[in-house]
């Protein structure tokens, strides 16, 4: 089992993400469209920006990239990880966690 965490400073992805080349570098359409939607868009940009890092870091395979991991919520609330065709086989083995506050964002994931 491995383990990965980040915590990030949701001012400092607040700023990044008014950058296209950024966004569209990290997040999937489908990310993007979700944070957009939501009243403080900075935080959820931020978690899911955490979780792909805690995700990498947890995973270890350095060819996968920010948007090969997509981070969305189950219909039950619970946050889960798809991953690109390459790479679909580790979505069954990471199970990861998110929080966040007024100025972090944290998350944590585990590789099975």
């Amino acid at each position: 089992m491995e383990i990965g965490v980040d915590i990030v400073e949701i001012a400092r992805i607040a700023k990044s993400v008014r950058n296209r080349r950024f966004l569209e570098r990290i997040f999937t359409p489908g990310e993007i469209a979700y944070c957009r939607s939501r009243k403080n868009s900075a935080q959820h940009f931020a978690v899911r920006f955490a979780a792909k890092e805690a995700v990498w870091k947890a995973v270890g395979e350095p060819r996968l990239l920010h948007r090969s991991i997509h981070v969305r919520n189950h219909p039950n609330g619970k946050p889960e990880v798809i991953f690109a065709a390459p790479f679909r086989k580790l979505a069954r083995k990471v199970v990861i966690s998110l929080s966040h506050g007024r100025d972090y964002a944290v998350a944590m994931a585990v590789f099975k």
